[in-house]
């Protein structure tokens, strides 16, 4: 028993991750009780204040970059300020990034995505994918839905967890929420939506730069295994070719490991936007969502073993 507590007190940002981690299984947050959505819901307020039609592109683009500094600063320097006062600084780290973490949330629409997808449930299918991205879902077909629905998961485990479990690491779980804050921002003003074609900007461009690493990192690890040469083979030819470099690294690496065709034209808000095709020429089948989940899901075990690894080494040379 002294031995436990000894290691709990060496390690505490390794107690604090894997009690963040029992945490967000055990004690799932209610979506519309989630703290991050008052951050939502003040940024397309602020939005609302801000945007001018009148304004220039240039302006809309200050425009966005400020509101984003005063959305994404103010909360940095309420918790570091916290982060003063605590006592028990485990408990600070398990508090943020149980808050941060979101991989019970993508596992659970993962099964009943799949469920639905399964027996060609179109209804519920564009319903489930509806509440988390920002293209139209009310008019895509089976087709449509499957390969929706796969960019989604992977992109819901890349940024929802490897990237979030990354920004911990280096800088706990005040980097792990604000990493989190930068993901909602980016898609509450996302450039797709015709009111922020330009205020968005900065937003999606900061995101990009914060979930690079990670999200390559996620991808590599994707690669390893059965059809590791096709996946690397094609993360070399296609990784850049998406619109966003870490998940364009992401989606091409899944979409040749099982040769699934993803990308192509997307509707957001009426307006039919092409977007590059990736991957090879299967359509995504419910047993490929499957086949999508479990691997991403070995992945980020191997993820955090690995980074709980880390943890107890660079500790233990503190």
């Amino acid at each position: 028993m002294s031995d436990a507590i000894a290691l709990v007190t060496a390690y505490p940002t390794l107690l604090a991750l894997w009690g963040a981690l029992a945490l967000q299984w055990l004690l799932p947050i209610p979506p519309h009780l989630h703290p991050l959505q008052v951050g939502q819901q003040l940024a397309s307020a602020i939005a609302a204040k801000v945007i001018k039609s009148d304004d220039s592109p240039r302006q809309q683009q200050l425009s966005g970059l400020l509101a984003w500094c005063l959305v994404w600063l103010t909360p940095l320097i309420l918790l570091i300020c916290a982060y003063q006062l605590v006592w028990f600084e485990a408990a600070f780290h398990i508090t943020l990034l149980w808050l941060a973490l979101g991989w019970r949330e993508t596992s659970t629409f993962s099964k009943q995505f799949i469920q639905a997808f399964n027996r060609e449930d179109k209804t519920v299918c564009r319903l489930l994918l509806g509440l988390r991205i920002n293209r139209q879902t009310d008019s895509l077909s089976l087709l449509g839905l499957g390969k929706a629905a796969a960019e989604t998961l992977l992109l819901g485990y890349g940024r929802h967890v490897a990237g979030v479990l990354f920004w911990y690491a280096l800088s706990g779980g005040i980097g792990a929420l604000m990493y989190r804050l930068a993901v909602t921002l980016a898609r509450t003003w996302s450039p797709r939506h015709p009111g922020y074609q330009y205020f968005g900007l900065p937003a999606v461009r900061l995101l990009a730069v914060f979930e690079l690493i990670p999200l390559r990192i996620f991808a590599v690890l994707i690669c390893l295994g059965r059809n590791s040469k096709a996946a690397l083979s094609g993360l070399a030819s296609q990784g850049e070719n998406w619109l966003l470099p870490g998940p364009g690294w992401l989606l091409a690496a899944t979409g040749h490991k099982l040769s699934l065709s993803l990308g192509g034209p997307a509707i957001y808000h009426q307006t039919k936007r092409e977007r590059p095709r990736i991957g090879g020429k299967i359509a995504p089948a419910a047993l490929h969502l499957a086949q999508i989940d479990r691997i991403a899901n070995t992945r980020l075990l191997i993820w955090v073993l690995l980074q709980s690894l880390l943890l107890i080494l660079f500790q233990g040379t503190v």
